[in-house]
């Protein structure tokens, strides 16, 4: 197994004060504090209302870009709380990539609670997923490893998921290889979030109080984000969930066919990468489990 990806930049509070005085100098007498190292970003909660994204890796340097130039669209698609940028920040001597300011939600990232707490979320969810999920603009961004193809993540799962490391091998190869076989989505590339796990949701008093971390967000087949199904809820709450969608997206088989694998994948990441966040590891497990025990 293994630890999420290491950082490339050292990023620490004095970093973040020093772009601050450079390129936001209003800001930089409000307190800064560590909040969270993730795959690709670094997170510090500055003041009471704000929060600063940097880049920890330069391939997670264009995902802020797009983050910046898009994610204000999606937002004016959905009735839930957002990370718009608020302020931009620019590549220096200081620090090599774009990073942004964006508002502070308070509110606990879903992660932290069991799935069968979370049955109360399936309408926001739903409504949520109904709201982006439309056709984006031709300039939209692609992202080359989600809403693709399964196909075209078929070398990377071979190579992560081996029966030395997965105790159920063969029903995940299994599952995996019908996947395959099912029909790649054909209609126009739709508005996707593109990382739509527990860990991105915040709830506040058993409902959705904002939903963050668009790094992953492009256009593609909505498959990528209705995974979150397996990912956030038990069964009964998923089968709900599915219910309160659009109905061509209700009727679609084949889509949650592709749902489903990209479940099974994103588990399979969890539970090969996370070996430093017990939180990733009990998602992976919750999520794999959700996958292969479903009838």
């Amino acid at each position: 197994m293994a630890n999420m990806p290491a950082a490339e930049v050292e990023l620490n509070e004095i970093l973040v004060a020093q772009l601050l005085r450079e390129q936001h100098p209003d800001l930089a007498h409000l307190p800064i504090h560590t909040l969270a190292n993730g795959w690709d970003n670094s997170v510090f909660r500055l003041g009471k209302d704000l929060l600063i994204r940097l880049p920890r890796r330069e391939i997670a340097a264009q995902l802020i870009l797009n983050e910046q130039q898009y994610l204000g669209q999606i937002a004016q698609l959905s009735s839930l709380k957002l990370p718009v940028p608020l302020r931009l920040g620019r590549p220096s001597a200081t620090f090599p990539w774009a990073w942004s300011i964006t508002p502070w939600f308070d509110g606990e990232p879903a992660i932290r609670s069991a799935p069968s707490e979370h049955g109360g979320l399936a309408t926001q969810l739903a409504e949520f997923i109904n709201a982006i999920h439309r056709p984006a603009p031709p300039n939209a961004p692609r992202n080359p490893v989600r809403g693709v193809p399964l196909r075209q993540r078929d070398p990377a799962f071979r190579e992560r998921v081996t029966p030395g490391r997965f105790e159920r091998y063969q029903e995940i190869m299994t599952c995996w290889q019908h996947a395959l076989r099912v029909p790649e989505w054909q209609a126009e590339p739709f508005w996707l979030h593109g990382d739509l796990h527990s860990a991105n949701i915040l709830i506040s008093e058993g409902q959705i109080a904002a939903i963050i971390d668009f790094g992953d967000m492009g256009c593609g087949d909505p498959a990528i984000d209705l995974a979150a199904g397996w990912m956030l809820f038990e069964k009964t709450d998923r089968e709900r969930f599915r219910d309160l969608l659009k109905p061509q997206i209700i009727d679609d088989l084949e889509l949650w066919q592709r749902a489903r694998a990209w479940a099974l994948n994103l588990a399979t990441v969890m539970l090969t990468q996370s070996d430093d966040s017990a939180e990733f590891l009990a998602l992976g497990e919750h999520t794999l489990a959700a996958v292969l025990d479903e009838s």
